[in-house]
């Protein structure tokens, strides 16, 4: 039985260890660097000040030229014009002109190059081509803006940006140490050379047995290390392990990190979503909650008015969202630095916060609920991250409203007391991902968490361990394959 545990460890460490080493060393640069993403706040940062000089046509001129139902309705700029963009259900997207009503066409290259022009006027800028997919675009919250525009910007960053095809938006920008730290950051980490080249249907089984195996691996070789060490009484070398060289350090290395190497990697297994464990058979329908279709009698006020309130309020808003809560409409303003206001369709007053009433109202609508509670601090389910992390540009503000209720997935809602917005559903399965994901993979653990850089010495101690174990078994798996 030894036999056979040592040469199961021997030969999936031979295959593993240098995805395992790839992981720890792309790992260390994404506590840093994440993949490129446009956050909400440097969207609106680029965005010039909404004018009601000559806007706009009504929401229900636009509602009627674009398609019905739709399930985010907002007033941008976009290439230095007003549009009404609209969102769906399906992952389309849509655009209508706030000045003449009409629907916009597909973005072209003359129109790219204006959206770049309005997210820096100031920088010289090359047009390269539209695309559907590349290295920093595999993300399908932007499969509704396909293809996409590349254009290159001549700043001091080198950004690179990607211009939605349907609305002419700026939907993603990449600067030129972004786009270097990932080639060996998430780029790598997600296996993402692995797309592009015809497998991009085998990409997420090729991750989940690929990180399934390393786990059985580093699991094995736990217990054979734990076997191998002596405890009682050393060998006659004096020491207590029986090998020498990179053998020793990968044995010695085990022990010490074996377990967090083991946790790390199950954690990125889990984080695959493997076999639909963390999908729900029954998930909350939460549409209930905005009390009807999105349409135009629900907001009587216009653009114009809606902009003077604000601007009254001594609030610049750089875009409008019109959103139903409970039957009720409000108009969602947002300025440059990504504050909120609330303007209320029923009495015409700017709002900082929405009454939690309000709110927990048009939760009752969804279902029964058990609990609700007003948080004022983080906790373990609801906190925020790095703006780098993987979901570290969601806004996570305070106070925010949980409201646990009695569906068959004990399921939990966080509504951000700002905008009125749903923020997140949190089931049963959801909850154990954050368990078995986001506290074993990146330690999401609010005692560390807060007390940077207490976390960044544990994370990168930690990987510089399991760094050691893996390229120690890639030394070791080479010379075997060598003889």
């Amino acid at each position: 039985m030894k036999r056979y545990l040592y040469l199961w460890h021997r030969w999936l460490g031979i295959v593993t260890c240098v995805f395992m080493a790839l992981w720890f060393v792309s790992g260390m640069v994404m506590l840093y660097v994440g993949y490129p993403k446009l956050t909400p706040r440097e969207h609106l940062a680029h965005l010039p000040a909404l004018s009601a000089q000559g806007c706009c046509v009504s929401l229900g001129e636009a509602l009627a030229v674009a398609d019905p139902q739709p399930a985010r309705i907002r007033l941008s700029s976009v290439a230095g014009q007003a549009l009404y963009l609209f969102d769906y259900a399906s992952g389309k997207a849509l655009a209508v002109d706030a000045t003449s009503g009409q629907r916009i066409a597909p973005t072209t290259r003359e129109r790219a190059l204006a959206s770049a022009g309005q997210y820096d006027p100031h920088a010289p800028m090359t047009y390269r081509d539209a695309v559907q997919e590349d290295l920093w675009s595999h993300s399908r919250a932007l499969d509704a803006h396909r293809p996409l525009h590349r254009v290159q910007l001549s700043d001091t960053d080198g950004t690179l940006l990607y211009i939605s095809g349907q609305t002419g938006e700026v939907v993603r920008d990449a600067s030129a140490s972004e786009r270097g730290w990932n080639l060996i950051g998430a780029w790598l980490h997600w296996l993402y050379p692995l797309r592009g080249i015809g497998l991009d249907g085998l990409w997420s089984n090729l991750v989940i047995y690929l990180s399934l195996a390393a786990s059985v691996m580093a699991l094995l070789g736990a217990v054979v290390g734990v076997m191998r060490w002596r405890f009682s009484r050393p060998y006659r070398s004096g020491s207590r392990s029986p090998y020498k060289g990179w053998a020793r350090w990968h044995h010695v290395g085990g022990l010490l990190f074996g377990a967090l190497a083991i946790t790390w990697i199950f954690s990125g297994l889990m984080s695959m979503n493997p076999w639909r464990l963390f999908s729900s058979a029954q998930p909350l329908d939460t549409s209930a909650y905005q009390g009807g279709p999105l349409n135009a009698a629900a907001f009587p006020l216009s653009v114009p008015q809606a902009l003077a309130r604000f601007a009254d309020q001594g609030f610049t808003a750089r875009e409008l969202e019109w959103r139903l809560i409970g039957g009720a409409g409000y108009v969602v303003g947002q300025d440059g630095a990504g504050r909120t206001r609330v303007l209320s369709m029923h009495d015409g007053q700017v709002l900082q916060r929405l009454p939690r009433a309000v709110l927990e109202q048009a939760a009752q609508a969804i279902g029964p609920a058990m609990q609700v509670q007003q948080l004022e601090a983080y906790d373990f389910y609801y906190y925020a991250r790095a703006e780098q992390s993987m979901l570290g540009h969601l806004e996570k503000r305070l106070p925010v409203l949980r409201v646990r209720f009695d569906d068959p997935a004990q399921t939990w809602l966080h509504l951000d007391l700002y905008t009125g917005e749903v923020l997140g559903q949190l089931d049963q399965p959801r909850r154990a991902s954050r368990w078995l994901f986001a506290l074993l993979h990146s330690w999401d653990w609010l005692p560390l968490l807060t007390r940077r850089p207490l976390w960044d010495g544990w994370m990168i101690v930690l990987s510089l361990g399991g760094l050691v174990l893996s390229v120690s078994g890639v030394v070791m798996g080479w010379r075997r394959l060598r003889r």
